[in-house]
């Protein structure tokens, strides 16, 4: 049986945090021995505040890397790729922001959450 288009995306919303699919396009993957990594980039969605700047796509900021819950003894890595653009008129450089992270660490908000709950602190 192969699984249509739809069905897979129904799948990744159950393990990947809510933001990515609704902002973010997968562009690889790979599955290793004893880790999946995920490559994400942000969409080409000018933020809201800048709808009316004439804006130039400047790339991508340097890649983050997010550790996720982990898949079948596998650990997740999302690695995240940001867009900025250049307001024209001004030359700053703007990007949305993203809460991705806990503060302070390199885990997904929920992973940091369950660990810090599991664990009582958030390991190194």
């Amino acid at each position: 049986m192969e699984a249509t288009q739809e069905q897979m995306l129904s799948i990744l919303e159950l393990i990947l945090p809510k933001e990515i699919l609704e902002y973010f396009v997968i562009v690889d993957l790979q599955i290793q021995p004893k880790e999946v990594h995920l490559y994400i980039d942000e969409k080409n969605i000018v933020p809201e505040e800048c709808k009316e700047e004439k804006l130039t796509s400047k790339g991508f900021h340097p890649e983050a890397i997010i550790q996720d819950f982990p898949l079948r003894n596998k650990a997740l890595y999302l690695h995240v790729r940001r867009r900025k653009w250049e307001v024209e008129s001004t030359g700053q450089i703007v990007s949305k922001t993203w809460n991705l992270s806990a503060k302070g660490t390199r885990y997904s908000n929920e992973f940091a959450s369950f660990l810090k709950g599991l664990l009582g602190y958030l390991p190194d």
